[in-house]
């Protein structure tokens, strides 16, 4: 293969995938533009997410503008709801958590504090029997 090539098509070099989110690809195993397009946006996304990284909607439209070859804020809303509506099916499917309980409710608990008086400097001493 020609180093070169793929350097030049490395997702180091993809619109819209900075450092970061180009670590986590390739951790993934998704290093070239043909591997995110062979995988399609939703499952690289779901890939970064399984790896344990914490990844937001920001890389989904990363990927996708990516492989659109388009700044990610252009990709259309239509396209944004079916990427959003994928993967809330995927994550779906995900099992919970290991060793960690599920969430229970959350409470609040609120302690009145009493306010005590504090003398002043300037008060005069009280009386000692």
């Amino acid at each position: 293969m020609n180093t070169a090539k793929n350097a030049a098509n490395s997702t180091d070099k993809m619109r819209n995938i900075g450092p970061k989110s180009a670590a986590w690809l390739r951790q993934v195993g998704l290093r070239t533009r043909e591997d995110l397009a062979g995988v399609g946006t939703v499952e690289a996304f779901m890939r970064v997410k399984r790896a344990g990284f914490k990844p937001t909607l920001n890389l989904l439209y990363a990927i996708e503008g990516a492989l659109q070859d388009c700044h990610w804020q252009e990709v259309s809303d239509e396209r944004r709801a079916e990427l959003i509506a994928a993967t809330e099916a995927a994550i779906a499917l995900l099992p919970p958590p290991r060793y960690r309980p599920p969430a229970g409710p959350v409470t609040t608990t609120q302690i009145a504090e009493e306010t005590m008086e504090m003398p002043s400097l300037l008060d005069e001493p009280a009386e000692r029997d």
